[in-house]
């Protein structure tokens, strides 16, 4: 995002905000940074459009699609990075974790953790 105009953003956002609501009903009021790559003027042009900008607190390289089939990989990286509070980012392309998930969670709900909306989260 840094390195494209304000106007840009708008436009890049609000499509996007645009193609959510209209499948799936959803009012996105949180934004996450592509790459994680933002600048005070970034935040605060996605903060003017009305969106709160949340960061993840771990990820791993599973968006790389050249990296598939390390499972094991996966579910070791993701359950060793698991705190209070942490927002892990996993992104949707990866078979891999279409294929660890439901053990992750199930792991992860026996390790004593709860997973909650982030609108649930105390600040």
């Amino acid at each position: 995002m840094p390195e494209i105009s304000d106007e840009e953003i708008q436009k890049e956002v609000m499509e996007l905000h645009t193609a959510v609501y209209e499948k799936f009903g959803y009012e996105m009021t949180y934004i996450r940074p592509p790459k994680g790559e933002f600048s005070e003027r970034t935040l605060a042009k996605t903060n003017s459009l009305g969106y709160k900008t949340v960061m993840w607190s771990f990820a791993y390289d599973d968006w790389d699609e050249k990296k598939q089939g390390r499972e094991e990989y996966g579910k070791k990286k993701i359950i060793e990075n698991v705190h209070p509070g942490a927002i892990i980012l996993l992104h949707a392309t990866s078979k891999d974790n279409a294929n660890i998930l439901s053990d992750c969670i199930k792991t992860i709900k026996e390790m004593g953790y709860e997973f909650k909306n982030i609108d649930e989260f105390e600040r």
